[in-house]
């Protein structure tokens, strides 16, 4: 059994990689935030299983995510949304790292809403302007 599982993580892995080498850079954010959203749920369900080496695991993958949306951003091409956008995954993390602290389902939830409302917009922009 152990081996087909082990195939399964491989194949999974392999189809991963030719998504992320063939997606556009619009779909790669899409697949960053909801890589961010998953992390985040699994958190909260280590934060409420009391588990807190995965708790921790997952804070820390959720993050690593942010930052890497964070470093996406054209500050200068962007203008003020992606100043604003900066700001917010900079209170994303802080929140992360306060909800990793204090073992709040309640802060993970807060972000978890956030990035949310990110996505909504995300996914909304027009196509034209998804490859700028």
């Amino acid at each position: 059994m152990s081996v087909n599982l082990n195939a399964l993580k491989e194949y999974k892995s392999v189809d991963l990689r030719a998504t992320v080498e063939t997606a556009s850079p619009h779909k790669l954010i899409s697949m960053l935030l909801e890589g961010a959203l998953t992390s985040l749920a699994k958190a909260k369900g280590s934060i409420e299983r009391q588990q807190i080496e995965e708790r921790t695991t997952h804070l820390n993958k959720a993050s690593d995510i942010i930052v890497g949306l964070k470093g996406s951003l054209d500050l200068e091409k962007g203008g003020e949304v992606a100043l604003n956008l900066d700001e917010l995954y900079n209170y994303m993390i802080r929140q992360i790292v306060l909800a990793n602290r204090e073992n709040s389902a309640d802060k993970v939830q807060e972000v978890m809403g956030l990035i949310l409302e990110i996505r909504q917009g995300w996914s909304s922009m027009p196509v034209e302007l998804q490859n700028d």
